[in-house]
């Protein structure tokens, strides 16, 4: 992964998100970003603990030290938590879901590269993850066909990572296949897609691009040495205030973690709310000695 050189803890900035019916620039409108949720500071869910081994520890310094981190930011965040490879599931904060914005490019080009592996697809999907080029992944998903059939590729690999527990159909995520960039993404379900990433087939190329983001859209996650990551970001429609997300998998001494962060600043400026991403990436820097990660089965 890139490195910048701020002993295990430096980087800069983030790119934006993907409309199917045009390319966009870096500032972008999408209808109706869903307003963040109100949640306990602090839920865990056991449901995907088939793997007692595989079970994030939860330290207590952590959840404490969220709880006061929080109550001094300006502005709405949230953390998820999971081992690779499944396990307990932690959320922290009061954000809990909103528009995907670019993260949705990673569910994309591995959909993209399972239907065409030809060079041009490579460069596509190579462009769409390390710079969040928005051409590229229009052209992605131009290549799985029409909309339709282009929205069902991408579906499938979001259902097939798991994005919901079993009997939970109603919280399923959705692809809009009219605006797939602004498909409402929980927090929940793309930490639970992240820990399931690097277990299906043929998604080494996308994670192994995801560990070799561009140093200026390092912010958050890319603060971590060694993690694969990819953000979005973009601003409501109506509003103007910003989203900024991000996903990854951080390495820890028992294999990856799975990460998901989100925020709204009250500011609602992008480089206010990638600052709040800052700012619980180093918290939870300070506890991965004590948190553990997953392999994926065999």
């Amino acid at each position: 992964m890139n490195s910048i050189g701020r002993a295990a803890v430096v980087r800069g900035l983030l790119h934006s998100v993907v409309l199917v019916s045009a390319a966009l620039s870096a500032s972008c409108a999408l209808p109706d970003a869903p307003a963040a949720v109100r949640a306990p500071t602090v839920a865990v869910s056991s449901e995907d603990a088939g793997n007692p081994g595989l079970s994030i520890m939860r330290p207590d310094s952590l959840t404490a030290e969220f709880t006061q981190l929080q109550a001094q930011l300006p502005g709405q965040v949230g953390m998820a938590l999971m081992p690779v490879g499944g396990g307990r599931m932690t959320i922290y904060g009061d954000w809990t879901t909103g528009i995907a914005w670019s993260t949705m490019k990673v569910p994309l080009a591995v959909a993209a590269l399972r239907h065409d592996q030809d060079q041009s697809i490579f460069e596509m999907v190579q462009a769409a993850i390390t710079v969040s080029d928005n051409d590229a992944a229009y052209g992605l998903w131009e290549s799985l066909g029409d909309g339709e059939e282009a929205a069902a590729a991408v579906q499938q690999v979001l259902d097939e990572a798991g994005d919901i527990p079993a009997g939970k159909e109603s919280l399923r995520t959705e692809l809009d296949y009219t605006s797939f960039g602004g498909t409402e993404w929980s927090l929940a379900n793309q930490v639970r897609f992240a820990s399931r990433l690097p277990c299906l087939p043929q998604t080494e190329v996308v994670t192994k691009l995801m560990g070799e983001i561009t140093p200026d859209q390092g912010w958050g996650l890319g603060l971590l040495d060694n993690t694969e990551f990819k953000g979005g970001w973009g601003p409501d429609d109506y509003t103007g205030v910003y989203t900024v997300r991000q996903f990854g998998l951080v390495p820890v001494g028992s294999g990856q973690l799975a990460v998901a962060l989100a925020a709204q600043a009250d500011s609602g400026t992008f480089e206010d709310t990638t600052a709040l991403l800052d700012r619980m990436t180093l918290l939870l820097a300070r506890h991965l000695p004590q948190l553990r990660g997953g392999v994926c089965p065999r």
